[in-house]
């Protein structure tokens, strides 16, 4: 049978097999439908669209600090708004836009590419997306008062304690990013449980798709690098709040302690955007070069390495600082090692291409121009694991240029070409291809005329963090085009945005499969329903749609009970190293109760924000008893209480029927 032959077969299983499944797995409808819902695909878009808001918002806040800087001596916005906007800007793209734009992809594509029905922790999930969205609302809402963060993204203590900022600002912020982290640590272990216990049997983490290794470690660099931000916001809150002197020297503490603590996060943050990102890049240059992926055990070693080096380099951002020089020795020789990692990936890419027959489609030019200003961002950044340089260039315009070229270049290009690459799979629709082109040519051209003169102003001594500056410095024409490249830029981000809306309203019906992907995903239909997959399949190859075992194993496991888990709300449990088949696992259905016990963390925050402590207590009140609610034991109807049901089917001896609860 060809691929053609099996393709076909499967539709035909699917569809027969998908009448008795879509019993037990129904699409709620209207507000109580959009409140309770606890499917993955819809918490996916609903992330990636909230992180596009956030994106949209930080990204006009940068058009008006732009315009404060277009020419000598501005006077768009006053110094107090504009240390407003920077931090904010700063803060939001960080932590509002990046990390939860990415986790949008994992949340729609991780089950997807799995080839199981949903998320390990599906009411988990869905309590991760209203944190994150009421902790964007407490951040963003509080430049409208006045009180938006003003001491930078870093937050540097002392500047940020109460004796130079008295104002609510502060507070805001280390509020605003405690809430955030319980939604992103919420997320990364569920991804962690998801990608180890829930893959299609057959798929061996050697068969794993590199997006998800990279998501699954991302995942674990959450994990480990957020109690130490948690810690340091908490102790800011502390000292600011109650008169704590934990970053007081008089009082026995220690300034430098926050560095260290934002630093240790800060810099693993880095790779935490990236992984991901480049994870996209390998999911898209595949599909576009008509070939597997060029050394795909080296790749995965390279994502893990990236992972557990990022943790060995914070002390770089402190090279000036006055630490010992043996110290600063070893970091910046980790500094320069963890570039290794991310040129083997790079040159896998590349090897793909050459050994491959390139298409040039919208989505691979966006990877094409993703490891262009990567590459340039990446060889700035081994400038700056050089002591002598770092400190020379510290706190100038070159740091800004850098890491735009590192975060912007290396997360948001990437995403764009996500979009467009799984816009079908998303939506249904197709994009217009010349729309895809202008809107990258403009981007691209606007980025680098944005960010590359900001180099050039600092080698000749802007310093960063200013809100205006004197004629004659030799910086006034690299802050024009940098203006200029500004509004190019926004111009190419709104001509990618009406894009992807038009395609909404006018775009033509989207097949399965339009690019001829290898992954699981492209095997549903496009959007997949509610659940994934009515047959699930047995992987033999890391490229299941390209593989013939594979494609008629769809149309093979129909007739198995084990792999249609058509007799309630189910999911089929594996093994977490070879993926063999254990227990069909009976998942949550919709619930309110995810966002009611976020509501009450939005009142207990913003009651701590005001010094409203009772109110505070109310809120933990609703949210603890929101959990008791969850988490309390209960029979569903049709449920045989937590007993077992046998099935048939190879490869999971007598428990391979079996049917368990979960309650997350």
């Amino acid at each position: 049978m060809s691929i053609a032959d099996a393709a076909g077969a499967y539709r035909a299983a699917e569809e027969a097999a998908g009448e008795r499944v879509a019993r037990h797995w129904p699409e709620g409808h209207g507000l109580r439908g959009w409140i309770t819902t606890v499917d993955h695909k819809r918490i996916g878009r609903r992330y990636m669209v909230t992180a596009a808001v956030f994106f949209t918002l930080a990204g006009i806040e940068a058009l008006v600090m732009r315009t404060q800087l277009a020419l000598p001596e501005g006077k768009v916005v006053s110094p107090g708004v504009y240390d407003q906007l920077f931090s904010l800007h700063g803060t939001a793209m960080i932590f509002f836009f990046a990390t939860p734009m990415l986790f949008g992809f994992g949340n729609f594509l991780l089950p997807l590419m799995l080839g199981t029905r949903d998320m390990a922790f599906p009411r988990f999930n869905a309590f991760g997306y209203w944190v994150f969205a009421a902790a964007g609302l407490f951040m963003f809402s509080s430049l409208l008062f006045g009180v938006a963060p003003n001491a930078g993204w870093f937050a540097y203590v002392p500047l940020s304690g109460a004796r130079y900022t008295p104002d609510l600002n502060l507070d805001v912020y280390s509020l605003g990013l405690l809430f955030l982290g319980i939604s992103t640590t919420g997320s990364g272990i569920n991804f962690i449980a998801t990608a180890l216990k829930l893959r299609a049997p057959g798929m061996t983490l050697s068969r794993v798709p590199v997006f998800v290794w990279a998501l699954v470690v991302t995942s674990f660099m959450v994990v480990f690098a957020l109690p130490p931000l948690n810690l340091a916001n908490a102790m800011l809150f502390l000292d600011r709040r109650f008169g704590t002197k934990f970053f007081v020297p008089t009082g026995g503490g220690d300034a430098l302690l926050w560095q260290h603590l934002f630093w240790l996060f800060g810099h693993p943050d880095v790779y935490i955007i990236v992984l991901p990102a480049l994870g996209i890049v390998s999911a898209i240059v595949p599909t576009f070069s008509r070939r597997p992926i060029a050394a795909y055990p080296v790749i995965v070693l390279a994502t893990v390495a990236t992972g557990i080096i990022s943790f060995g380099v914070w002390v770089h951002h402190m090279f000036a600082v006055g630490l010992p020089q043996l110290a600063m020795t070893f970091f910046s020789a980790a500094s320069i090692v963890i570039t290794i990692p991310a040129g083997i990936q790079i040159f896998s890419w590349l090897g793909t291409m050459l050994l491959g027959r390139v298409v040039l489609a919208v989505p691979m030019l966006w990877a094409l121009g993703f490891i262009l200003v990567f590459v340039l961002g990446g060889v700035t950044g081994v400038m700056f694991a050089i002591v002598p340089f770092d400190q020379q260039s510290t706190d100038s315009y070159f740091v800004v240029a850098h890491f735009h070229y590192v975060l912007f270049g290396g997360a948001v290009f990437p995403i764009i070409g996500g979009v467009f690459y799984w816009w079908p799979k998303f939506t249904g629709r197709t994009t217009s291809v010349r729309a895809g082109l202008w809107s990258f040519w403009l981007v691209f051209a606007g980025f680098n005329l944005t960010f590359f003169p900001m180099h050039i102003a600092g080698l000749l001594g802007m310093p960063r963090r200013v809100y205006t500056f004197a004629p004659g410095l030799g910086w006034d024409a690299w802050n024009l085009l940098s203006t200029a490249g500004a509004y190019l830029l926004a111009l190419g981000l709104l001509v990618t945005l009406s894009t992807l809306l038009y395609s909404l309203r006018r775009g033509a019906p989207a097949p399965p499969d339009p690019w001829g992907g290898e992954t699981l995903e492209w095997a549903t239909a496009s959007p997949p329903p509610t659940h994934d997959f009515a047959v699930i399949p047995t992987v033999y190859s890391l490229h299941p749609l390209w593989d013939q075992r594979t494609l008629d194993s769809f149309h093979e496991e129909s007739r198995s009970p084990l792999h249609v888990q058509a007799d309630g709300h189910d999911v089929l449990r594996t093994t977490e190293l070879d993926a063999e088949p254990q227990l069909g696992v009976e998942m949550p259905e919709d619930t309110p109760v995810p966002f009611v016990a976020a509501f009450g963390l939005l009142i207990a925050f913003t009651s701590l924000l005001l010094g409203g402590y009772l109110a505070a207590i109310a809120g933990a009140a609703v949210f603890g008893f929101s959990l008791m609610w969850w988490l309390w034991p209960r029979d569903r109807p049709g449920s045989s209480g937590g007993g077992e049901r046998r099935g048939e089917g190879e490869g999971g001896g007598s428990a391979g029927g079996e049917r368990e609860e979960t309650s997350a």
